[in-house]
């Protein structure tokens, strides 16, 4: 299922960035240039940082940055960014974020079989273990194939 999702073109990999807010616009890029979310959808994740922390880092290493429907969430989707070199994100459990993935919801319901995919591979140690490692989109798409 994340297959038909994160495809080449929503998937990204960089060496560095310099904070946690170039990671999160980055990873939004793909999703923002096909209309899957605004620019307000951005704003809003900034806005919920600075009032609940940095709730979107569910694991170590893993960051899953996402606004309300209402807050410029156009369409179902989702990107990938993988960052070499991690970033911190202020969250002290869980720092430095190596894999950014930004999902858009435009409801309640329709994101639910996205999220127990992106769970499954979330919680199996072993395609984290190669997720984080990955050079390229195609380490990537074929580790997400199972998914």
């Amino acid at each position: 299922m994340l297959n038909q999702w994160l495809n080449a073109d929503h998937i990204q990999l960089c060496d560095e960035v310099a904070d946690w807010r170039e990671a999160v616009t980055l990873s939004a890029q793909p999703l923002l240039q096909r209309g899957t979310i605004t620019d307000d959808y951005l704003t809003a994740i900034f806005h919920q940082y600075q009032t609940l922390g940095p709730y979107f880092v569910l694991a170590p290493g893993i960051a899953m940055p996402h606004a309300r429907p209402e807050e410029g969430a156009r369409a179902l989707g989702l990107s990938l960014l993988k960052i070499n070199q991690g970033v911190r994100f202020h969250s002290e459990d869980n720092d430095p974020v190596f894999i950014v993935v930004m999902l858009s919801a435009p409801d309640s319901s329709s994101h639910i079989e996205l999220i127990s995919s992106l769970a499954e591979l979330f919680s199996d140690n072993e395609a984290m273990a190669k997720l984080f490692k990955a050079e390229n989109k195609q380490q990537i798409e074929d580790i997400i194939t199972n998914y």
